[in-house]
C-alpha cells in the first residue's frame, strides 16, 4: 500500500508549543483503542454495512459490469440524479480518474458515454443539461436509497415525464434505479414500469455508499476499473486492523484530529495539490460534516461535536485562502493530499533570460511547481505554529482512490466513536426536510405547517 501519512507537523516535534505532545498523544491511546474496539464490534452491523463493501460484492460488480458494457454500446450520455453521497461519490472518482476533459473528448478516444451529475434542483442548470443531450442516446442513473429524497424524485418525475413524452413505450429503458430492495417510493416504481435496479445494502447509508453500486455502476461505465477500487479499500482495511496509533492511519488521523477539536481547532481543511483530486474534498466534507456534527451524544447530553470542514485546492488556494491559515486565528488543522507522480507532465520552455525573476523556472516541470509550492506552503504553515498533515499517494489510480475514499470513512468511524456520537445518523437535516414537506402541503406535516405559520415573522427593520 502506497499511501502514506505524515503527521509531524501535527507534534511539538515541528510546531512547539502550539504542537501535541507525545504525552498528549499517548494519554489518547486507551481512547483510540476503545474505538477501534467499537467499530470493529460494529462491523457489518447496524449502519457499518459498507466495511463489508471491498469483500461481498463478486455477483455485484460481476452485474455492474455487465450493465456498464451494455450501457457504453448503446448510449452516447449518462446522468446521474442525486444528490449529497448519491452524487458527491461519483463525481469525486469521476474527476479523479477521468480525463479532465472528457466529456469534450471524441468518441473514439472516450470509449464511453459522456458523463454528468445532475445534483441540484435548479431549474436553470436542469434546462441547460437538456441543451446539450440527445434523450434517446441517454440513460438516467436515478440514486436515492430512501425512494423518497425530494430533490432526486423531483428530478426524476420531469426527465421521466419526458422520456415518455418523445420515446413512449421504450422511456424505461432510459432509467436505471440505485435504491433500496424492498422499501420506497423509486423500488415500488422501478417495478411496475421495468426499469433494471442495483441495490444499496440497508446497512450502508449515503455519505459511505461510494463503494456500493452507488458509485460502481457510475465509475464502470466511463471505464473505470471498479474491482482496482475495491482492492485498494481491501488493502486499506487491512492496515486499519492494528488497534496502534502509530500502525493503523486512519486511527492517527482521527487521534489527531480529535485532540485538536479538544483544543479548540473546529475548522477541517482538505487541501489536495491535484485537480484531479478536488472534488474528494467536497465529498470529504460532507462525510466530515454530517457524521460528526451532532448536537447530542449517545448519553443525550449536549455536546455540540464536530469540526467545520473547507474545501480547498492547492495551488489554486494559495492565492484566495493560505493568507487566513497563515496569519489568521490558530483554529485550523489543514490535511494536504500529495500526489508522487503525475498522470502526465510538461516541461517549462526556456527564454526569458534577461528576466532572471521568471527564467529560473525554465527547464523546470509543472509537476516540480505543484510540488515544490505544496512544500513551500507545509513549511510556511509550520514555521508559523499552523497544524498541519499530509497524505500522500504515489499516484492516481483507481487503486489509490479507492484505498483514500475507505481511509478517510474509517477516520471518520473511529472519530465519531472517541466524540461518543452517533456517525450514522443525521437528526440536522431532517428538521429541514420535514420544513420543506410542510411548506408543500404534505401530508401528515400539518403540525409543523402550523409551528411555521406560528414563527415570528420578518421585521421590515431588518429588511433594507
Amino acid at each position: 500500500m502506497s499511501i502514506t501519512v505524515n503527521y509531524n507537523n501535527m507534534m511539538q516535534y515541528a510546531l512547539g508549543d502550539k504542537g501535541i505532545s507525545d504525552a498528549q498523544l499517548k494519554e489518547q491511546e486507551i481512547l483510540a483503542q476503545s474505538a477501534h474496539f467499537l467499530v470493529e464490534a460494529g462491523r457489518g452491523r447496524g449502519m457499518q454495512g459498507w466495511m463489508d463493501s471491498p469483500y461481498d460484492q463478486a455477483e455485484v460488480v460481476k452485474a455492474v459490469k455487465s450493465a456498464a458494457a451494455r450501457i457504453r454500446r448503446r448510449f452516447d450520455c449518462f446522468v446521474v440524479l442525486g444528490i449529497g453521497g448519491s452524487a458527491l461519490g461519483p463525481q469525486a472518482v469521476f474527476t479523479a480518474l477521468k480525463h479532465g476533459y472528457y466529456n469534450e473528448l471524441p468518441k473514439k478516444l472516450r470509449k464511453g458515454p459522456r458523463f454528468y451529475v445532475l445534483d441540484n434542483v435548479d431549474p436553470d442548470k436542469m434546462n441547460a443539461l437538456f441543451d446539450i443531450i440527445d434523450l434517446k442516446k441517454t440513460v438516467f442513473n436515478v440514486i436515492t436509497k430512501s425512494g423518497s429524497t425530494s430533490e432526486t424524485m423531483s428530478q426524476f418525475l420531469i426527465v421521466y415525464d419526458l422520456l415518455k413524452a418523445r420515446l413512449g413505450e421504450s422511456a424505461h429503458e432510459h432509467i436505471i434505479a440505485t435504491t433500496d430492495e424492498s422499501k420506497g417510493n423509486l423500488i415500488k416504481l422501478a417495478q411496475k414500469e421495468g426499469f433494471e435496479t442495483f441495490f444499496i445494502p440497508d446497512s450502508v447509508g449515503g455519505r459511505f455508499s461510494e463503494l456500493s453500486p452507488v458509485g460502481l455502476l457510475p465509475a464502470a461505465v466511463v471505464g473505470i476499473d471498479v474491482s482496482k477500487l475495491l482492492k485498494g479499500a481491501r488493502d486499506m482495511d487491512r492496515r486499519c486492523r492494528s488497534r496502534y496509533i502509530s500502525k493503523n492511519p486512519a486511527l492517527a488521523l482521527a487521534v489527531l484530529q480529535y485532540v485538536s477539536m479538544k483544543q479548540g481547532k473546529n475548522i477541517s481543511v482538505m487541501m489536495p495539490y491535484s485537480d484531479r483530486l478536488k472534488y474528494i474534498a467536497d465529498w470529504y466534507a460532507q462525510l466530515w460534516a454530517e457524521s460528526l456534527g451532532k448536537e447530542k451524544d449517545k448519553n443525550g447530553d449536549v455536546v455540540n461535536a464536530g469540526q467545520t470542514p473547507v474545501k480547498a485546492l492547492g495551488v489554486t488556494d494559495q492565492h484566495s485562502q493560505v493568507q487566513l491559515y497563515n496569519e489568521g486565528p490558530y483554529d485550523k488543522v489543514i490535511t494536504f493530499i500529495e500526489v508522487g507522480e503525475y498522470g502526465s507532465d510538461v516541461t517549462i520552455p526556456n527564454g526569458c533570460d534577461e528576466f532572471p525573476n521568471l527564467n529560473f523556472l525554465c527547464g523546470h516541470t509543472l509537476s516540480e511547481l505543484m510540488t515544490n509550492e505544496l512544500y513551500a506552503t507545509r513549511y510556511n504553515l509550520t514555521l508559523r505554529g499552523r497544524a498541519n498533515f499530509t497524505i500522500r499517494l504515489d499516484k492516481v489510480d483507481a487503486y489509490h482512490v479507492g484505498a483514500l475514499l475507505y481511509l478517510l470513512q474509517m477516520q471518520t468511524a473511529y472519530a465519531g466513536a472517541m466524540l461518543n456520537i452517533n456517525t450514522y445518523d443525521q437528526p440536522g437535516v431532517e428538521g429541514g426536510k420535514d420544513a420543506t414537506y410542510a411548506l408543500f402541503g404534505r401530508s401528515g406535516y400539518e403540525k409543523k405547517a402550523e409551528e411555521m405559520r406560528s414563527a415570528k415573522p420578518d421585521s421590515e427593520k431588518y429588511i433594507i
